[in-house]
């Protein structure tokens, strides 16, 4: 009798990631790739991937993320929604954690977990998301994990923020003071991307540039 392996698709804003695992729920198999809007075609050719790639093998098969409902119908299979997923997995599998943040193509997405779930999400704006940084790291001529590599021997972190107004306020920046709390680092000069069509110094500490900058 051929082992069943279990298949986790996730069908995201920009990219669709694929996971198995085996009986014993080890990952013997994952892929990352970009479906440029064609999200039917990309699935379809990963699910004829994992057939070439596993030809002797029963499948089951979920499916999450943003552009999964669909697919999901399409396919006939279990749909379950990104958040509910993820709370899963982590309280499975690494049950000691207290906060899960999720960084999507096109959002961002927080779970705490106490006594209670708590659950938040950015929608609104794409600044440090997936798609954000990758954006960030093609102008580094690198890839997120090389962004990583970039920032580990740095000691100064330069708190980034991103808005869409060009009405500067002086409030502007203050979540970059929760910084100081990490170990080891100093803290440079905050900037606030926005709509200005100049610099602004908000702060002795922080200053707002135009988008253009960027």
């Amino acid at each position: 009798m051929n082992n069943s392996l279990h298949v986790g698709l996730d069908v995201g804003s920009t990219t669709v990631k694929v996971v198995v695992m085996n009986e014993n729920k080890e990952t013997i198999y994952s892929n990352y790739e970009r479906h440029f809007s064609d999200t039917k075609n990309t699935v379809c050719n990963t699910i004829l991937k994992l057939l070439e790639k596993f030809p002797s093998n029963n499948f089951t098969l979920a499916l999450t993320g943003s552009g999964a409902m669909s697919a999901a119908k399409f396919l006939r299979v279990n749909f379950i929604q990104e958040v509910v997923s993820c709370k899963r997995a982590v309280e499975k599998y690494i049950p000691e954690t207290d906060v899960v943040i999720e960084l999507g193509g096109e959002d961002a997405k927080i779970i705490y977990f106490d006594k209670s779930i708590e659950q938040r999400m950015n929608g609104t704006c794409a600044g440090g998301t997936g798609a954000f940084l990758d954006q960030m790291a093609s102008l580094l001529h690198t890839d997120t994990a090389g962004l990583n590599e970039l920032a580990k021997d740095y000691n100064t972190i330069y708190p980034i923020e991103i808005k869409k107004a060009a009405t500067i306020q002086k409030d502007w920046g203050k979540s970059f003071s929760v910084l100081s709390k990490i170990n080891n680092k100093s803290i440079g000069k905050g900037y606030v991307v926005c709509m200005v069509d100049k610099p602004v110094n908000i702060s002795n500490s922080v200053t707002a540039i135009p988008v253009e900058y960027i």
